[in-house]
């Protein structure tokens, strides 16, 4: 069946954008032992140029899931846009690393909106039995932002500087909002009456889901326990008040009375969990352990997104005729045991076979992405899927933040408050393949729930 214009310059639109965010992360990992000499950080202030991203991201994803089933997904996509490029700007021109930081945060909530809303407008204007292949095709462009960010923020970060990243994703940003006015329309969402949002339990989450990413860099101090609990008891809360809520902004339903949904989520919780810090880690490694300049790091880092960027496309499109449930767990023990493996890196393992294990587990993330993206947005009600995407993201950025504190608790507590460069190897190692055997152990509860959330209902 050929695709309409409409279709297509909508899946133009989002494929930019998912390629823009996903560009600048992966270009800022290879960059940051250049952030940290050049702000003079130790190394939990410069875990937080990434986990500033992530988290606005993570605080903002759920309520722009609603607001855009409310208030119309095309606008919110637009707006997100707006603000993710004009926050790049000022990411480029930072004098110092607060400036930086905050910057950073605003970034991430642009990137929300758009990135959101993007996924609920792609599934409302291609019908289900088209859905896996169109959404292999934005998460392919998801990877080759993976991929490409790399070897691009390495040349660009040894050739120029890391200012010039933030230029490039304030070019690319111009380029996406001039693409959605252009082409994107407004009629992408079933409106309807809404009626009044009740906004208490998600002002629990987004304060404690910072309490608890703040409070995992501050430990092992007092203040860091004390924000962890704190963190962790005002999210039990909110998952209280929008259970009992009449309109909650997040329908607990979705989790308590749809198994296939639920523990989709679940598994795309656990995989980013277990996944999102293996390029930090391996960034720092590389450069510090290996002494590669950023371009040359950049260049074996790649081999994993490749991957992904090459199979998620074909294995979108094969979950539109088989069951997604079986790639998706092969993907998820394919992750786990490359993440095992992992934690036996020290100062001799050859660079050919850290390329390998990079491939393996690029290949188990291909497998496993698309085919549980097309189960979560399929198992829900059309007027459901801006909560959905919103979820689903929701999810993917929650998971970044914990694979995040993870890395930078191990930090906190082996490296006390000493630099990236200046802690000695054996102490570097040793934070790496803790990190590495946490981040196993955590996948292979996520095989369980990939294979118990049963089959995906076509008709």
């Amino acid at each position: 069946m050929a695709w309409s214009k409409k279709q297509l310059s909508t899946l133009l639109v989002v494929v930019v954008t998912s390629f823009m965010g996903t560009f600048l992360v992966s270009s800022i990992n290879i960059s940051l032992p250049a952030i940290e000499k050049s702000f003079g950080l130790d190394a939990v202030a410069l875990s937080w140029v990434v986990t500033a991203f992530i988290l606005a991201s993570a605080m903002i994803l759920l309520p722009a899931g609603k607001w855009g089933d409310v208030s119309g997904n095309a606008r919110l996509f637009k707006i997100g846009l707006i603000i993710f490029t004009i926050a790049s700007i000022f990411c480029a021109i930072a004098p110092n690393a607060t400036w930086l930081i905050i910057a950073r945060f605003v970034q991430g909530v642009g990137s929300a909106f758009s990135n959101t809303t993007g996924q609920a407008i792609l599934v409302s204007t291609f019908p289900l039995k088209q859905r896996g292949q169109v959404i292999g095709f934005n998460v392919a462009s998801v990877y080759t932002g993976l991929a490409v960010g790399p070897l691009i923020g390495g040349f660009l970060t040894q050739h120029i500087g890391w200012h010039s990243i933030f230029w490039v994703a304030s070019l690319l940003g111009i380029l996406a909002t001039m693409i959605a006015f252009m082409f994107l329309e407004k009629d992408h969402l079933l409106r309807k009456e809404s009626p009044k949002i009740d906004y208490r339990g998600t002002v629990l989450f987004m304060i404690g889901l910072p309490a608890l990413t703040y409070g995992s860099s501050l430990i092992p101090s007092g203040a860091g326990w004390l924000l962890l609990v704190t963190g962790s008891i005002l999210l039990i809360l909110f998952w209280v008040l929008e259970s009992r809520a009449a309109n909650p902004m997040f329908d607990t339903k979705l989790f308590t009375h749809n198994r296939l949904f639920a523990f989709s989520n679940i598994a795309s919780l656990i995989n980013y969990t277990a996944t999102f810090a293996i390029v930090f880690f391996l960034s720092l490694y590389l450069q510090k352990i290996k002494g590669l300049a950023p371009q040359d790091a950049g260049m074996i880092i790649i081999a994993q997104p490749l991957m992904m960027a090459i199979f998620s496309p074909l294995v979108g499109s094969w979950s539109d005729k088989i069951q997604p449930r079986y790639f998706a767990t092969l993907g998820m023990a394919m992750c786990t045991i490359g993440l095992a493996a992992f934690a036996f890196l020290d100062e001799k393992t050859p660079l050919w076979v850290i390329v390998v294990i990079l491939l393996w587990v690029g290949l188990g993330f291909g497998l496993f992405s698309s085919p549980n993206t097309n189960t979560i947005m399929s198992s829900v009600k059309k007027t459901q899927y801006g909560q959905a995407s919103g979820t689903a993201a929701s999810m993917r950025m929650i998971g970044q933040i914990f694979s995040m504190t993870i890395a930078t608790l191990f930090f906190a507590i082996l490296f006390d408050g000493e630099t990236v460069s200046e802690v000695s190897v054996p102490t570097f190692l040793s934070a790496v393949r803790r990190g590495f055997a946490t981040f196993a152990l955590i996948g292979f509860v996520g095989i369980y729930f990939s294979s118990a959330r049963g089959n995906l209902n076509r008709d």
